[in-house]
């Protein structure tokens, strides 16, 4: 497992550019981050910052500063929805809105701390704050495929055997089962990277091939780079999680 390159902090970058290309191209950004409309200027701002940061993050000497530019930015839609969960905290997609965003909050944290060559006993606490924190938002998304479970059926192709409703549930059982283990610290590790896996599953059988199916090409673009974007952050805290690993088996010997 400590053998597998540190790439998700690239990852991220990638995903923070595609994000900020996608809402230039249709002059905001897709509901799952920000339902309600900006001023243009605002948007077009706020995009070019992403690209900026996803650019940045790709270099060691520029990858701190950009690793938080981009977890203010994303900061920004956790607030605008715990401000929806304040209206109506009845309402789970709104707190699924909350997980998914301060998830890749926590994802930009992992690639700050990633940029630091050596990791102090402070980096270690906030480490494992970012690990606990990133699996309660797991939590989060397998409740959703309990509480949505029709509506997370729909995206499973049909033709996956023994059946849509199956794979809804299996996958929210595999989200929270991830989220425990990321909790606990048992298997952290190996959760983290096979919830990376399953994520990178979801955009070869789900969301690729959406840009071909009408009617929607946004949504579907749309889907593709928020897939995208939770596959950046698991894969960086995973690899937090991996150099942890490898620092404190270092110590032991």
């Amino acid at each position: 497992m400590r053998a597998i390159p540190e790439l998700g902090r690239w990852v991220f970058g990638a995903a923070a550019i595609a994000l900020g290309v996608l809402a230039q191209a249709r002059g905001d950004f897709p509901p799952i981050w920000h339902p309600h409309p900006d001023p243009p200027a605002i948007i077009y701002l706020t995009a070019s910052l992403f690209v900026l940061g996803g650019i940045a993050l790709q270099w060691q000497r520029s990858s701190r500063i950009a690793a938080l530019l981009l977890a203010a930015l994303y900061s920004i839609f956790v607030v605008g929805w715990i401000s929806r969960v304040a209206a109506a905290p009845d309402d789970f997609a709104r707190w699924l809105g909350v997980s998914e965003q301060f998830a890749v909050v926590l994802g930009a944290c992992a690639c700050w701390m990633l940029a630091e060559r050596a990791p102090s006993p402070v980096t270690d606490k906030l480490a494992l704050a970012c690990r606990i924190l990133f699996g309660l938002c797991c939590l989060g998304f397998g409740g959703a495929h309990f509480v949505f479970a029709k509506e997370t059926a729909a995206f499973v192709p049909a033709w996956i055997p023994p059946s849509q409703i199956f794979w809804a549930y299996a996958t929210g059982v595999a989200d929270i089962l991830a989220g425990l283990a990321l909790v606990s610290g048992v298997l952290a590790l190996l959760a983290a990277r096979l919830l990376t896996a399953m994520f990178v599953v979801f955009a070869v059988l789900v969301w690729l091939p959406a840009l071909v199916a009408p009617p929607d090409p946004l949504f579907a673009w749309g889907g593709n780079v928020a897939n995208l974007t939770l596959v950046a952050a698991a894969w960086a805290v995973s690899d937090l999680i991996a150099r942890g690993s490898a620092a404190r088996s270092g110590r032991a010997s």
